[in-house]
């Protein structure tokens, strides 16, 4: 991810300093950025002479003291409090005191990272999605502490950049991790309790839904072991709310180290002449299967919304340009209708009488008064 944070700065003209502990990984880095931008080359999106130009604004370095100059500095290591402690402890002795701080931290609390600063005031979450040359959206936290200056300043950074900024409050999962959660997990709830496999699962969500993806398919994609451990730190961030609740399916499939394709064997296997499972066309399991994952991702945009975590806009926006879902989550309520939703989620309720299924209370308010997101 640093690798590819520095990539984009370069590419829209700023001067780098790239660091890692890790000493020998620094000589493989030019190498890398170098095969990225050779992407770009062959797509037209850069001409093959600005090659070396973005390469030569990347300066590689072994020391931290280096960094006394930054305007920005963007932590993207190891997803521990204590490693990242460790790191701003050191960082804060050499930064100006206008420097603005950032974290790439995609589950932990910006308020608490905040804290290790001398200037928290200065300090902001500034969330890439993977790939980050790639990706458009980037999700931007600020702390308790954080100025409205320093806001200002980042958004102004992050749009320079190309980059799509959605502002967001420091809560657990930020917008995409957290309203993507029902994506996952309703689909394993729904194989865990025998309705359906793996690939009609993924099936139903492509062919009705329109994913680009299937659950299964994208946590094999991601990674079952980094997939799970955002769950499990969803889960408990807040306070053990069913709505988060992991699988053991998923835990046990982490266990036997089946972590998706990096792994060679996930949901499905992706060793040699592996073939991928038929899934079965039923239209209306397909359907039913598909509406339950759509009103769990709409409650859980509501309740977003509801509790200010971000706007409309940006969290329909989060939503498609993070994990390029087919249409806003909000939006998509519009269209099915807010009391077709309400129902729909009333109806798991009854059918299981777990707190998970309970509908917002903002799409239910907006029932009594017909309204809409848009």
């Amino acid at each position: 991810m640093g690798l590819g944070i520095a990539q984009v700065a370069a590419f829209s003209g700023n001067e780098v300093c790239l660091f890692d502990s890790f000493t020998p990984l620094l000589s493989e880095v030019k190498g890398k950025i170098e095969k990225s931008l050779q992407v770009l080359v062959s797509k037209g999106k850069l001409e093959q002479n600005k090659v070396s130009e973005v390469l030569s604004r990347i300066t590689l370095s072994e020391s931290l003291a280096e960094f006394s100059a930054c305007e920005l500095v963007i932590e993207a290591i190891i997803e521990k409090r204590e490693a990242k402690a460790f790191v701003f402890h050191h960082l804060y002795a050499i930064v100006s005191p206008t420097c603005i701080v950032a974290s790439n931290t995609s589950s932990l609390s910006i308020s608490s990272l905040a804290s290790f600063s001398k200037n928290p005031e200065r300090f902001i979450g500034i969330h890439f999605f993977n790939p980050a040359p790639v990706m458009k959206l980037v999700e931007i936290i600020p702390a308790v502490q954080t100025s409205e200056h320093t806001i200002a300043e980042t958004q102004k950074i992050i749009t320079a950049w190309g980059k799509i900024p959605v502002l967001a409050k420091d809560t657990p999962g930020f917008i995409v991790n957290r309203v993507a959660r029902p994506f996952y997990g309703e689909a394993l709830r729904i194989y865990d309790e025998g309705i359906a496999d793996f690939a009609t699962i993924d099936w139903a969500m492509k062919t009705f839904g329109g994913f680009p993806m299937g659950p299964f398919e994208l946590m094999d994609f991601i990674g079952n072991d980094i997939n799970y451990t955002v769950t499990e730190s969803i889960f408990q961030s807040f306070f053990c709310d069913p709505r988060y609740m992991p699988s053991f399916t998923q835990k046990r499939l982490m266990e036997a180290g089946y972590l998706g394709k990096k792994s060679g064997r996930g949901y499905y296997s992706y060793q040699n002449k592996a073939i991928k499972p038929e899934p079965n066309e039923d239209h209306e399991l397909g359907k039913t299967i598909f509406k339950r994952i759509l009103v769990m991702l709409i409650n859980e945009a509501a309740e977003a919304l509801h509790y200010g975590i971000a706007s409309s806009t940006d969290i329909d926006m989060a939503m498609t340009k993070g994990v390029n879902y087919p249409k806003g989550l909000l939006k998509w309520a519009d269209e099915l209708g807010i009391l077709e939703v309400v129902n729909h989620l009333d109806e798991l309720f009854e059918t299981y009488h777990d707190s998970r299924y309970r509908c917002s209370v903002l799409l239910r308010k907006m029932t009594h008064k017909d309204l809409s997101f848009y």
